[in-house]
């Protein structure tokens, strides 16, 4: 008789959430009793789980010993309150905040890439699920590493605005309708105009003039590549695009690889949809939005530099790049046989 598992889902009621209880309903995923935990503010909602649907219970006082495993969906704060609770009770957490991420007895997993260091969550009962922008281009670079060295890897991520929430999808639409009806809109989730907009900062800005989530693309993705001097410069943009994440990837690499082999390597590699025949390329909403790959495209070598690469990437950053890749790393615990 195939086992079931407990879980608890926290932040049940956000866009990350609910697309985890959408997954494991729809990847079969041996479910026990499902638990959906929010803040008391969400007491009385409903939510789905499959067919089903789950009453939200309150995050305060839930018992987390009645789980074996716990995805946290929720900001890095609540994280950081809630997170130890649960894993003194006993239970598996896999957390999307960036509150653990950079700890070095926490894993970070993104389980096409690096499932080996899932080991290492006994330290703690805990496993980081890294952000949206790290899983896509840690996927796209994994292959590449595999042969060759890069020597330099210049990224400019377009981050969609679910990147920040629910209540900023609201705000890219509601002042969608405002300026298109000629009507002034008001910004209160982010610092100036979204709609219609791009914003060159994504989370608090350094002394160096790098922003927090710059920063935390280069040390997640040379932590979960485990490649600690890897030479990238990233730049993170906030896009006026709801669902579905993009960036631009120029890499050197130490000796010259061939489109053919590069295109051989991706269309091999896990988690990973080539998209680069007859002109086409893949889009964040067209290709990206409700779909597990990381897509890539315009693929094509440097004008100027002889061992230079040029790359597209774009992902669903709900799905893939939060929900689906916390999913993957549960079915990897029972895969592994590590999840009792």
């Amino acid at each position: 008789m195939t086992p079931s598992y407990d879980i608890a889902v926290v932040g049940a009621t956000g866009l990350v959430g609910e697309t985890l209880l959408s997954l494991l309903a729809e990847r079969n995923f041996p479910l026990g009793q499902v638990y959906a935990l929010a803040s008391e503010n969400s007491l009385g909602k409903e939510v789905e789980l499959g067919r089903k649907t789950l009453d939200v219970e309150d995050l305060a006082t839930f018992d987390f010993a009645k789980v074996q495993l716990a995805f946290f969906a929720v900001d890095a704060e609540l994280a950081a309150e809630y997170v130890p609770i649960a894993t003194q009770a006993g239970c598996i957490v896999i957390d999307n905040s960036a509150q653990f991420r950079d700890e070095a007895d926490v894993p970070l997993v993104i389980p096409e890439v690096n499932p080996e260091a899932l080991a290492a969550y006994m330290h703690r009962n805990l496993i980081a699920s890294p952000s949206s922008s790290t899983i896509q281009l840690a996927l796209a670079l994994k292959p590449l590493l595999e042969i060759v060295k890069l020597t330099r890897i210049q990224v400019v991520v377009y981050e969609a605005a679910s990147g920040a929430g629910r209540q900023a999808v609201d705000e890219l639409a509601g002042q969608t309708a405002s300026l298109l009806s000629g009507r002034p809109v008001e910004s209160k989730v982010f610092a100036k105009q979204i709609a219609f907009n791009l914003l060159p900062q994504v989370d608090d800005l350094l002394e160096t003039g790098h922003t927090e989530q710059e920063l935390r693309l280069l040390k997640e993705t040379r932590k979960v590549l485990s490649e600690p001097d890897l030479p990238l410069s990233p730049t993170v943009i906030r896009v006026p695009v709801f669902f579905g994440s993009s960036a631009t990837v120029y890499l050197e690499t130490e000796t010259k690889l061939s489109l053919t082999q590069v295109r051989s390597l991706l269309e091999n590699a896990k988690g990973i949809e080539l998209v680069d025949e007859n002109g086409d390329y893949p889009t964040p909403v067209v290709e990206a939005a409700n779909n597990d790959p990381v897509y890539v495209g315009r693929l094509r070598e440097d004008l100027i530099q002889a061992n230079g690469l040029h790359v597209w990437l774009v992902v669903d950053n709900i799905r893939k790049g939060a929900a689906l890749n916390s999913v993957q790393i549960a079915e990897l615990l029972i895969a592994q046989a590590r999840l009792k």
